[in-house]
């Protein structure tokens, strides 16, 4: 079964779905895009991403591309059509094409929206959680506003890619005072030495993640003790638990990083309880 893509009001086998050659995104990364977890046929925590995703368009001057019904008849359909119960969807939006210029087009200029979904393997997921993954740590040479959810990924592809010639599965920023930041594609969490959850405040250095704040749900719930707080690269090498968040991961326990080893070595319990619950706190909306 082909894989079929949405863009600008069609769907499109996947093979020939394009955009235009000037579109801002790609000539600018003129754009924002978000990715959601699909669990059990379930979309995870709908709300929140279109909500970051309303927040993000607005920071860059840019409207919602059409209403948020729309938007979720469309994500469903495209889910539907390539037969997705477990997997992702990503979601891209830009400022539209127009001739090549710094400068915004005018407010006429259609917005360009680009909606695709893949399935994917749970077992890999679950071999990734029982083992633990490794981490290096690198400097962050990012833009000031990572809190928007922009195209212009090339700093965290080049982060992932030294992580990959290292062994490792993410790298994670580290600011000019040494204190952690988060990964290139996530959120990083520790577990002091009294059982608290310690992440970043979500200012304008990070991400505000979607499953880093539905995991704070889920704290709660199971009564887990957790503050946003910084720390620095040595504090997180001396924790009884190092994990990073994603939507498409939830939650992967770090065991190693720069060569170290956190704690003993195995994943630790807390992020086994908070992987176990988050799909019954988080919001699940049927395709």
């Amino acid at each position: 079964m082909p894989r079929i893509a949405y863009v600008n009001g069609r769907y499109l086998p996947h093979s020939e779905a394009a955009v235009h050659v000037e579109d801002r995104g790609f000539q600018f990364a003129d754009g924002v895009y978000e990715v959601c977890e699909v669990r059990h046929g379930f979309i995870v925590d709908l709300t929140r991403h279109l909500n970051r995703l309303e927040r993000s368009l607005s920071e860059l001057r840019m409207p919602m591309p059409m209403s948020r019904a729309a938007l979720t008849l469309v994500i469903r359909e495209v889910l539907r059509r390539n037969h997705v119960r477990n997997g992702l969807y990503y979601m891209q939006v830009t400022r539209g094409a127009a001739r090549r210029d710094h400068v915004f087009p005018g407010p006429d200029t259609p917005m360009t929206v680009v909606i695709t979904a893949k399935s994917t393997d749970p077992s890999i997921i679950a071999k990734k959680n029982e083992n633990g993954i490794s981490a290096i740590t690198v400097r962050d040479n990012r833009w000031d506003r990572v809190d928007i959810k922009t195209v212009g990924l090339l700093p965290n592809c080049m982060a992932r890619q030294q992580a990959k010639e290292a062994g490792a599965a993410e790298a994670i920023y580290v600011d000019d005072e040494g204190r952690v930041k988060e990964g290139a594609a996530t959120n990083v969490w520790i577990v002091d030495e009294f059982g608290t959850l310690v992440t970043r405040p979500a200012d304008h250095g990070i991400l505000r993640g979607i499953t880093r704040t539905t995991l704070m749900d889920v704290a709660d719930k199971l009564g887990i003790p957790y503050r946003e707080d910084y720390f620095t690269v040595d504090e997180m090498l001396k924790a009884r638990e190092v994990f990073i968040t994603a939507a498409t991961s939830i939650c992967f326990p770090v065991v190693t990083i720069d060569g170290t080893t956190i704690a003993n070595g195995h994943p630790g319990s807390v992020s086994q309880k908070i992987r176990e619950a988050f799909f019954e706190i988080a919001e699940k909306v049927t395709i």
